[in-house]
């Protein structure tokens, strides 16, 4: 059998086409932010397993919500040392 093109044929694969682009288009707004969510709290879940940290801890604090929680205080008693040496102003010779 002989198939012969015709304009018909033609427009309508390409109606097809386009269809299927702008669908697929449409379909990936909808679903990316979902999709790219979930991707990155495997992510975050993988990185967490690695350096020995459970990601259900993270979840689970240990404080109330509105609570300020201060870690680690820094040191108060920062002073100078005196015994560095003296200063010494020096000029360049040409």
């Amino acid at each position: 059998m002989i198939y012969t093109a015709s304009v018909y044929g033609l427009l309508r694969t390409i109606l097809i086409i386009l269809l299927i682009y702008f669908g697929v288009k449409i379909l990936a707004r909808l679903f990316a932010p979902f999709l790219l969510k979930f991707v990155a709290k495997k992510a975050e879940e993988r990185f967490g397993q690695q350096f020995g940290q459970d990601p259900r801890q993270q979840s689970q604090q240990k404080h109330k919500e509105g609570e300020t929680v201060i870690d680690k205080v820094p040191k108060s008693d920062k002073e100078s040392n005196k015994d560095v040496g003296e200063y010494i102003d020096y000029e360049e010779i040409e």
